[in-house]
Formats: structure tokens, sequence, C-alpha cells
């Protein structure tokens, strides 16, 4: 058996997706440790089955720093980069060395903003796959911006002269190996060098409380919902939200996940139930008509899978590339996050629901998506990579 070490950033959109995929490879008794500066969060995420038998190495994290919720476009980009990945990366790797010395993996897996885990396994010698949780980098996503993308080639050559090897050639967000997409081209559109596996939707903690009772049968239920690292940019757009949602109460019942507590009617009523999160798996399983989200890939994949169309709305990073590729796919409609009003976000909650077009696509990209294989071909693919190294 092969021993394999995730290394992930502390964040829930980058660790949920490969949760499936170490506990698929530890159900075949393969050997599974992760390397993170939350290790608290690895292991509530993963859950007591999914971590059996899974070491977690703490390592260091970023500096604390809030980016400034104004921030959009390049400036987001630029701030995400030199106050988090880069610092991130340059914190993690001696933890990221320790948990090689120690656990003394075959494989590598590190995540795309985890550029320790690439960096050190290559100056370690040791062999690595990228683990890509968002399709936005096969796009080239700074292909209009020159400067931007000189100033990150120059940022990560000194970063690897920092903690990698400083005669390397590969990007550490692309392993010359073995890079896992977790999308399919029916969305994300094709790219070269790539495995496609899917989603990873992996059973996953539910946590209680969740009032099931409230949820009407005889009306379509919306989901609305801005991920776990938006809370400080979302009131204005959960309340136009909310406000389009209660114009159509006759046929429409919504759920808003509001964690940060912005909205000014907390709890709801029978027509709009405001919460701080949902059991989304849960939810969407039961039965959603909608999704309303900022374009996070996590959430868009998981609605695609189950066949719900969305609208998206973008705020920073890679959601306008992943809103795009929900647009282009004819899986939802796009409105402007910080514009939208609730006359033109209603309509397009109209169109996402009435119109047959819409639900049609969601369900052919969450058919291509069942077909990718998700976790079990994920786990095939690096045990095929342990088996050509060993």
């Amino acid at each position: 058996m092969s021993r394999f070490l995730f290394v992930v950033p502390p964040l829930t959109g980058h660790i949920n997706p490969v949760v499936g995929v170490a506990a698929e490879l530890a159900g075949r008794g393969h050997r599974v440790a992760w390397a993170c500066s939350d290790p608290a969060l690895v292991r509530r995420l993963a859950g007591q089955d999914a971590g059996a038998g899974a070491e977690v190495f703490a390592c260091a994290g970023a500096p604390d720093g809030t980016r400034p919720p104004e921030l959009r476009g390049p400036e987001a980009l630029r701030f995400l980069w030199e106050w988090y990945l880069l610092p991130l990366a340059e914190a993690m790797a001696p933890g990221v060395r320790a948990a090689v010395g120690e656990f003394r993996p075959d494989v590598v897996v590190a995540d795309q903003q985890a550029f320790a885990g690439a960096l050190v396994a290559e100056r370690l010698g040791v062999p690595w796959a990228t683990s890509a949780t968002t399709s936005a980098e096969f796009t080239d996503p700074l292909a209009g911006l020159p400067k931007v993308r000189e100033w990150l080639a120059e940022r990560l050559a000194l970063l690897r002269a920092s903690v990698g090897d400083p005669a390397g050639r590969a990007d550490p967000r692309f392993s010359p190996r073995l890079v896992l997409a977790f999308s399919a081209p029916e969305l994300a559109g094709p790219a070269d060098g790539v495995r496609w596996v899917g989603p990873s939707v992996a059973a996953r903690p539910a946590g209680a409380g969740f009032p099931w009772e409230w949820l009407d049968a005889g009306r379509t239920t919306v989901l609305v919902t801005l991920g776990t690292a938006n809370a400080d940019v979302g009131a204005r757009f959960l309340d136009v939200c909310v406000q389009a949602l209660r114009e159509r109460a006759d046929r429409v019942q919504g759920v808003v996940v509001d964690p940060g507590g912005t909205l000014r009617t907390p709890g709801g009523d029978k027509d709009v139930l405001i919460v701080p999160s949902v059991p989304q798996l849960a939810l969407l399983e039961r039965g959603v008509g909608a999704v309303v989200c900022h374009a996070g890939h996590n959430t868009v994949c998981e609605a695609l899978w189950h066949g719900v169309p969305l609208v998206v709305a973008p705020i920073r990073d890679d959601q306008p590339v992943v809103a795009g590729q929900v647009a282009e796919a004819g899986a939802g409609v796009r409105v402007r996050f910080g514009r939208v009003g609730a006359r033109r976000l209603g309509a397009a909650l109209d169109a996402v629901l009435d119109g047959p077009g819409h639900r049609a696509a969601a369900e052919r990209i969450g058919a291509a998506f069942r077909a990718a294989g998700g976790s079990p071909t994920a786990a095939d693919h690096l045990e095929e990579l342990a088996r050509e190294l060993s």
C-alpha cells in the first residue's frame, strides 16, 4: 500500500473536494495524512469516518489580514496573492517539510493554492499531484493582464528560491505528473493535460437543527448562499434576494444563508427562512428548484450535480470565471453582484425556474459530472501514479 499526503489551505472549499478522495484511498488500505494550518477544520470536514486512520500535521498559517470588501477585479486578485497565498506558502513550508520527513509519503497531493505542497515536494524529490478545486486557472484568467502576470511570475520565482528547488521549472499550480480537476469539460471547457474527475460529492457531517418541517411541498424551494468566505460583503445582495423571494411567495419559498447575521429580519417567516448555515448537500438532495449564489466552484458544482440551475452573482477571485462557465453552458443566468436590484434578480430567478432550457443544461452537466467518476476515479489516478513510481 502507498502513502498519500494531502496539503491543503485552511479553506472549506479546498478541503471538501478531497475529503472523499482521502476517504476512498483510506478505504482501499492506503495510508493518508494531511498538512494544514487548521487541523481542527480538516478533522471537522473529514468527519470521523472519512478521517479514520489519517494523521493531520499542523503548519503555520498566513498572517492575519482582512481583504477590504470593496476590492474587485485585478486589485482583489493581487491582494489575494500578495497578502494571503504567497505568505501562506512561506508559512506552511516548514510544517510541510516536517510532515514529509515524518510521514514519508509516496505521493504529495497539493492543492492548487497550497504552493508549499508542490514546492517542498519538488525540493525533497517527492512526486506530487495537483488537486485543482476550481477550473478557473485552466482558462488563463490573466490573459488580459500582462503586468499582473509578470508580477506573479516574479513572485513565484522568489517563492521557489525560498522554499522549493531553485533549479525547478514546474508551475506549482500544475503538476507535470498529474492534475486532478474536480469538474468536467461540459462546464469548464477543454484543457490539455488535465484529468477531469467531476466533483467529489461525498457524504459530510450535516450538523443538526435544520427545520426540515418548515419546507412546504406545495412550493418550490430556492437556496440563496454566498459561501463561507463572503459574510462581510453580502448584506445588500441578500436583502435584494429576500425581496425578490417574497414577491414570489405564492409559488416559491426561500432558504437564505446569512452566516454574518447581516439581514435586518433574522430567522425569517413562512416564506423566507434565514439561517447561519445549511446542510447544503442534504438540502439539494431533498429537492431545490434553483440556487442563487456567488459562483463559488463547490456550490456551483454541487448544484449542477443535482441538476439544479443557478443564478450566479460573482464577487471576486475565480468567481467571474466560473459564472461565465455557467452562463456559457446555459445552466444559469449571471447578474451583477454589486448592482442587481430585486426586479432584475427576480427576472433571472423566473428564467431559471420557468425556462426548461436552463434545467436541461444543468441536468446534462450533472450527468457528465457523475460519469466522470468523482472520488473513486481520482483515487484510481493517484494509485496509478504511485504504482508508476514504485
